[in-house]
């Protein structure tokens, strides 16, 4: 015991080998931190940073961590030093007999005494250290463990002058909370710690009052004071008990200096759970929170960005863990709405997210969160909650629309690509605000943009801005895309107002078609209206700046209106054949075009389905029998994966088999199936592609997704192919087993072994799949097994 005591306190140690004491104290360790710290080469860095953390585990770091703490020491050796004891004490407390607490305890203080004026890493450490001893000793073995801190450091000591020991006394304080809350304690003993650290409040708060209302503390005292205190509220201290340090946080917001601090103290303590039972309190808070709206106007003023986001985040969090409770004193109605409308401030506070300012971005959960509050009281206090919050949310409105708008040409051309995403983003949430404050305001909010948007473009004396035309378009998108607008009065209107807008800007063009295809139903339920917007995404279609929007628009179309879009399908075909042979849009766009013409041509009769298919594929079909021929090579192989990748695509849509009431056809007449038709045409020539592709896993995915998207779309009606795609199948198999193979044989599988006329070749090709797999077992590869699975079960 004594021996061991003297290791974990610094004493001789001199039972130890001499050799153990050399291994650990002065050459290896020393040289090991020397290669750590200084070391240019990666991999000595790499194998000291090992031996180190072995080291700092092991029952000898006792004695080598106190040597390493010895004054004439670089700050770097104290450092590890002082993490090596936090180490032993916080993970390997069971080690430490309970008769050496004392002495522990006792080597700690003085350490820290030592270093209060030194290193103040070093300091920070060794103070993590006794934190993690104060928590594994109370309340039991040490009672009152924060009492007695306040006192050794307040005692004269050690030559220290009184600035550097209070000092000290502010960092231990400060992370002993932070301690606690990453301390591997059993969960029993965390009730019980958290129970004795809130007892020890009583002793930190005079303190912490004393020093942050001395006119003489220095600002670096009042600082680690408000950094204190922001620890502790963590604790889920009452806000009754603490409400006079916040108070004086509110004082502090003035001084530069301790603006960020006294800003994260505030926000910790009204955000804790348990706040919100704190009701007078919380009011007390209010005109404090008011009072900061002057500050908050000069920042906006001198564009101080910190000084903004600092006061946002204050009223933000008040308002947002509190609104309840706020929203039920009746009596205080006009402060809550002032608060409201300082948030209000705050949301649409001047500047372009997020290059002239920060800080609007964090006002938007506060509206979900009020709205949810004032809509989940009983009805007749919601109409009273309405009546006052209802004009609010449409001057929201308006300020979120404002917020939205893009800068100028010239400015958002100057932006970084980081700045244009992350204002991309900004307006995704904007977005998804307004769909929200959609379920309070109903459809007068389309009424309200409606008449904003045909204010703005029928008024010919008055020049207006393309940004203002569409922020307004981007609410009516933002709505449209999630909200069923079907019964609106105004979309008719919208959709008039449109073809009138002077469409002279990407933005604004990308805007009007998202809007186009956002109300792809309500156009499917008013075919009537396609005429005024169809000829705008087809002229879209060709500019390859819009191509996402045109495509993506153009494919909602074609799947919703599809049986009202005949009179206009030659059209579609036509331009939709000329951007693919031009290839204007990337791989992802064309195969959405080739989704959106499978769509468009279901809904025709066969013949006229056989004829565009004809046309439309054709070029492409002359282009893969070329390239069969060839040679096989990275560039001919992209090639091949891009036509049979938009084969698979258009025929991932193509389905005759669906009907709909309102379709003019009659698709119950026995007609063979387009889809069928074409891939018994092409059936040889992707054998030929296989041929010379069969080892090259992309290609073989790539055909087996033609097949596997036409039997998922067609399902029976795929039985004429049945046959001929199981042997070709078994082949593919055979010769070089894939897993795209597999996933389709699954697929086959599953749709036609019920039935008595497949049933032959399909058990043929199990059979064959089967043999092979377990041909693969047997080599010690299994990645097939969980394929297979499925097929074993179905069979």
């Amino acid at each position: 015991s004594e021996r061991k005591e003297e290791s974990m306190t610094g004493g001789g140690g001199s039972d130890v080998s001499s050799s153990l004491n050399r291994f650990f104290f002065f050459p290896e360790t020393l040289c090991a931190l020397h290669q750590l710290y200084y070391d240019p080469n990666i991999e000595n860095k790499n194998l000291a940073q090992k031996w180190l953390m072995q080291a700092q585990v092991s029952p000898q770091a006792w004695q080598f961590c106190w040597a390493l703490l010895s004054p004439e020491k670089v700050p770097e050796i104290q450092y590890f030093g002082a993490s090596a004891l936090h180490t032993k004490i916080s993970r390997y407390w069971s080690d430490i007999p309970t008769d050496q607490y004392e002495s522990l305890k006792s080597q700690l203080f003085s350490q820290i005494a030592c270093f209060s004026s030194g290193s103040k890493m070093v300091l920070t450490r060794l103070c993590v250290a006794l934190a993690s001893l104060a928590l594994n000793t109370m309340p039991e073995a040490w009672p009152g463990a924060v009492a007695e801190m306040v006192r050794v450091f307040q005692e004269d000591g050690g030559g220290v002058d009184g600035r550097a020991r209070c000092l000290a006394l502010l960092e231990l304080l400060t992370v002993l909370p932070e301690e606690f809350q990453t301390s591997r304690l059993p969960q029993y003993r965390k009730g019980q710690v958290r129970g004795a650290l809130g007892r020890e409040w009583g002793s930190v708060c005079p303190l912490l009052q004393q020093l942050l209302r001395r006119t003489d503390s220095p600002g670096a005292v009042k600082a680690r004071v408000l950094r204190c205190l922001s620890s502790w509220v963590l604790l889920d201290v009452p806000l009754s008990e603490s409400e006079g340090l916040v108070h004086d946080c509110f004082s502090a917001l003035p001084d530069p200096e301790l603006f960020d601090t006294a800003v994260e103290a505030i926000v910790n303590a009204i955000s804790q759970p348990d706040s919100q039972r704190y009701v007078n309190t919380l009011l007390k808070l209010v005109p404090q929170v008011l009072a900061l709206q002057e500050q908050l106007r000069e920042a906006v003023q001198n564009g101080d960005m910190e000084t903004c986001h600092g006061i946002c985040r204050i009223v933000v969090t008040l308002g947002e863990n509190h609104s309840r409770t706020l929203l039920e004193q009746v009596d205080h109605w006009q402060s809550f709405l002032a608060l409201v409308n300082m948030i209000m401030f705050c949301t649409g506070i001047p500047g372009h997210y997020p290059v002239n300012e920060t800080t609007s971005s964090l006002t938007l959960t506060f509206w979900y969160t009020l709205q949810d509050e004032i809509m989940s009281f009983e009805s007749d206090k919601q109409a009273v909650y309405l009546q006052v919050y209802r004009p609010v949310y449409f001057q929201l409105v308006d300020v979120l629309l404002h917020k939205a708008q893009f800068p100028s040409d010239q400015e958002y051309a100057s932006w970084s690509s980081d700045e244009k995403e992350q204002f991309r983003i900004y307006r995704l949430d904007i977005s998804d605000t307004l769909m929200y404050v959609y379920e309070m305001l109903g459809s007068e909010l389309l009424s309200n943009l409606y008449d904003k948007l045909g204010r703005l473009l029928t008024n010919a004396e008055q020049p207006t801005s393309w940004q203002h035309t569409e922020a307004l378009l981007y609410g009516f998108q933002s709505i449209a895309e999630t909200i069923d607008v079907n019964y609106s009065d105004v979309i008719p209107g919208l959709i008039g107002l449109i073809p009138r807008i002077n469409i002279n800007n990407v933005q604004l063009a990308d805007t009007v078609m998202f809007t186009i295809g956002a109300l792809a139903e309500w156009l499917a339920d008013h075919p009537v209206m396609l005429s005024s917007v169809l000829p705008l995404v087809l002229q879209a279609l060709g500019n390859p700046d819009l191509s996402v929007s045109s495509v993506s628009t153009l494919k909602k179309i074609c799947r919703e209106c599809k049986y009202d879009l005949p009179p206009y399908a030659t059209n579609i075909v036509a331009v939709s054949q000329e951007v693919l042979i031009k290839q204007i849009h990337k791989t992802s766009q064309c195969m959405w075009l080739m989704q959106a013409l499978g769509f468009l041509l279901s809904a025709l009769p066969v013949e006229d389905i056989l004829r565009n298919l004809h046309s439309l594929i054709t070029p492409y079909i002359q282009q893969l029998e070329k390239l069969a021929d060839e040679t096989p090579n990275p560039s001919n192989k992209l090639a091949i994966i891009h036509i049979l990748g938009l084969l698979s695509n258009l025929f991932t849509t193509l389905d005759i088999s669906k009907q709909d009431d309102e379709s003019p056809f009659d698709f119950n007449s026995p007609q063979p199936n387009p889809v069928v038709v074409v891939l018994q045409q092409v059936f040889a020539l992707i054998q030929t592609v296989l041929s010379k592709w069969l080892n090259d896993s992309q290609v073989v995915e790539a055909v087996c997704a033609i097949f596997e998207k036409s039997v998922k779309t067609l399902l029976h009606d795929f039985a004429p192919m049945v046959s001929q795609l199981s042997e070709m199948l078994g082949q593919m198999y055979s010769t070089i087993p894939q897993a795209s193979a597999l996933d389709l044989t699954r697929q086959m599988v599953h749709i036609f072994a019920s039935e008595t006329d497949h049933f032959p070749p399909i058990k043929a090709l199990f059979e064959l799949v089967t043999s092979v797999t377990l041909s693969i077992f047997q080599q010690g590869r299994g990645a097939c097994s969980i394929r297979l699975q499925p097929l074993l079960s179905k069979n």
